[in-house]
């Protein structure tokens, strides 16, 4: 049943270059109430920005204190600032591969960190906006497909690829070697050979070449609309070099600015300074697009694949990384799967936005294809979210999540989780049971309400039940 519904999914590329072009732009405008002007000049360009492991309150717009990110801040007070999004997963290759697919954790192919790649059958966002004219482009950190696999970037419909296909050797931010397309782009650095994801020289970081090619490509394809996925690999850590123990920790970082006189242990230093250090290379994305003329073009979306991360000497708890939200990365409370969402495109999208509406990664793939006027696959846990953030609505008001939000993790055994209204439930385990949180009233998730409601929870319960399908590769155990 699982593939008869990707194979349907998948002969919707044959109809979606139909609703392309001049007609699908006017409508678009119209529905959305852009000027025709700006409809004839193009369809928007999409740059969708993923940080690693950033947590929840790691930017100043949603409340940071101690680490210092303006061009983030900037970017929300220019833009649409969510406080209700979701990742797909609470680990990296599962969320990324919830983001590429429109299909959840218990649905998609990918539902945890092993190398199991992405099948022909498996329809992706960049397969989409390709069918309908766009060029596509993804640089820095891929996790669904190893070398040579049916899961690379350039057989799952990306144009261009440059960065890391492997998420383990993405711990190291001086690599002997990058991936340009299909083929290995050495680099200066020399690794370890017992334990190649630790550099002993370091010539080259990888963000700034990640950056740099990220630029290039948008200078390369500015005369067409584009799709450019920028996946960095900032601020997660070098668990392995994390691990070596004595001074050496995992905050890989070329300087300690503007953090280097701060009173507070080396590790966070280095934690805040990669984190600036992203904000200062989203400050460089921005500059770009207004030198090339394409600022009012392009829609820019900025997240976070999940919640923030204790790892090689990181402590979540030093700078509040989660907010007031429980938990961190690996967990399915909500500090392990909310993520910051802002949305900026000026004469497209409203500034100075606060949004509460619920969504999640599984709605980026309909709404990529809503915003350049394709159609949307059917078979998709994902809604088109557009009207959650562009401008001139109408009074248009973007769908709700009927069936809820779902999740599940399988390290340290299985986990679930389902948003539904303001219910969160969580259940470790085949049979445990499920806990019932009223998110509207406790937002840190201190109060399990199963018992109280009870009828709640058993109706959460069975949906979680009810959302999954079986996989072969991560199988239910207890």
């Amino acid at each position: 049943m699982e593939e008869q519904t990707q194979m349907t999914r998948r002969t919707a590329l044959g109809a979606i270059g139909a609703l392309t072009g001049a007609v699908a732009v006017n409508a678009l405008s119209c529905a959305h109430g852009v000027r025709s002007t700006d409809a004839a000049r193009r369809r928007p360009n999409l740059i969708f920005v993923m940080a690693d492991d950033l947590g929840y309150g790691d930017l100043g717009v949603y409340g940071q204190e101690r680490i210092q990110t303006p061009y983030l801040d900037r970017m929300g007070e220019e833009g649409v600032r969510f406080t209700q999004c979701y990742a797909g997963s609470t680990v990296c290759a599962p969320s990324r591969c919830v983001l590429m697919t429109g299909l959840h954790t218990g649905r998609c192919r990918v539902r945890g960190n092993l190398r199991v790649p992405l099948e022909p059958e498996d329809l992706t966002v960049a397969e989409v906006l390709r069918a309908a004219g766009y060029r596509t482009g993804l640089v820095g950190k891929w996790g669904l497909g190893e070398p040579g696999t049916t899961g690379i970037p350039n057989r799952k419909g990306f144009d261009y690829f440059y960065g890391y296909l492997n998420q383990r050797r993405a711990h190291n931010y001086y690599p002997d070697y990058l991936w340009r397309n299909e083929e290995r782009v050495p680099l200066r650095n020399t690794v370890r050979e017992d334990i190649p994801e630790v550099a002993i020289e370091r010539e080259e970081y990888s963000p700034d070449l990640i950056m740099d090619e990220a630029l290039a490509f948008i200078e390369r394809e500015r005369h067409q609309p584009f799709y450019l996925y920028l996946a960095v690999t900032l601020p997660h850590a070098n668990n392995e070099r994390g691990g070596l123990g004595g001074d050496e920790h995992g905050m890989e970082i070329p300087s300690l600015d503007p953090y280097a006189d701060a009173p507070w242990p080396e590790p966070q230093r280095a934690h805040a300074a990669m984190i600036t250090r992203l904000d200062r290379d989203m400050g460089r994305l921005f500059a770009q697009l207004e030198r090339l003329g394409l600022d009012e073009d392009t829609i820019v979306f900025f997240t976070s694949d999940n919640g923030p991360h204790r790892e090689g000497g990181a402590d979540p708890e030093f700078f509040q990384s989660s907010g007031p939200l429980r938990g961190i990365k690996r967990d399915l409370y909500e500090g392990g799967i909310r993520v910051p969402m802002i949305v900026r495109g000026p004469t497209r999208v409203p500034a100075g936005v606060v949004s509460d509406h619920v969504w999640g990664f599984q709605d980026w793939l309909p709404t990529a294809a809503q915003l350049v006027g394709a159609a949307v696959p059917e078979g998709l846990d994902g809604l088109p979210m557009a009207d959650a953030f562009l401008d001139g609505r109408d009074g248009r008001v973007p769908p709700v999540h009927e069936q809820g939000l779902y999740w599940e993790f399988h390290e340290g055994g299985f986990k679930q989780a389902m948003r539904l209204g303001d219910w969160k439930a969580v259940r470790k385990g085949v049979d445990g049971p499920v806990e019932l949180y009223d998110l509207a009233r406790d937002l840190g998730e201190t109060t399990d309400l199963a018992a109280t409601h009870p009828d709640a929870a058993a109706d959460l319960g069975a949906r979680m039940a009810a959302a999954r399908t079986e996989s072969d590769h991560w199988p239910v155990a207890g």
